[in-house]
Formats: structure tokens, C-alpha cells, sequence
């Protein structure tokens, strides 16, 4: 039997066992809707994932890859569809940029996240 050398700090009357948990950094939304579509539309693969402990690093790389991809299909759209002048058409100019995210967003969900 192996002997595990455990410390403890004092929390008033009690000791209590300094244990960290490794949280994982937080998922970005592409990473959180993959899990969310992976556990509605595909339960073994999410179980599988899941107990496999794989469930994680796949999130992490599908919210990476997303947002990779985003950034590169914006700047494609915008070579492609130039946005109004920012200071003097400032309405415009958001609504220009939100089609283009719209139209770049709509490409990566069906390609990364429901498939």
C-alpha cells in the first residue's frame, strides 16, 4: 500500500486537506454549443467523450478552430464586400458587420458544430 503524504491547513477546529482542482479554462460559445448539440442530437458519442475524458480537449479544439475560421471568413467577406466609412455611417457600418459575422457564423455551424 502506498502512503500518500496529504497537507492540511487549519479552518478553525478542523483541518482541512489542501486539494486543488484543474479546472480546465472556460468554453467559448462554439465549444458550448457543440457540447450542447453533442448531448441533445448524440448521446452515445457525448457519453463516449465524456467517460473517454476526450469530451474537453474536443470542445476546446472545435471553439478554437470556430473562431479561427471566423476571423478568417470575415476578413475574406470584407476584401469581398467593403464596409461604409465607421465615423460617418456608424449605424451602417454595424449593420454591414453583423450580416457578414451572420453569413461567417452560419458556414461554421454547419460545418463544426452540427455535424
Amino acid at each position: 500500500m502506498s502512503s500518500m503524504n496529504i497537507e492540511y491547513r487549519r479552518n478553525g477546529d478542523y483541518l482541512v486537506p489542501n486539494i486543488e482542482l484543474n479546472q480546465p479554462p472556460p468554453l467559448g460559445k462554439y465549444g458550448r454549443m457543440r457540447r450542447t448539440f453533442l448531448k441533445e442530437n448524440c448521446p452515445v458519442l457525448y457519453n463516449h467523450l465524456l467517460l473517454s475524458g476526450k469530451l474537453y480537449p474536443h470542445l476546446a479544439e472545435i471553439d478554437q478552430t470556430a473562431k479561427d475560421r471566423l476571423d478568417r471568413q470575415m476578413e475574406e467577406l470584407l476584401k469581398q464586400n467593403p464596409a461604409p466609412d465607421k465615423a460617418a455611417q456608424q449605424m451602417a457600418w454595424v449593420q454591414h458587420m453583423n450580416a457578414l459575422k451572420m453569413q461567417a457564423e452560419e458556414a461554421i455551424l454547419n460545418e463544426l458544430i452540427y455535424s
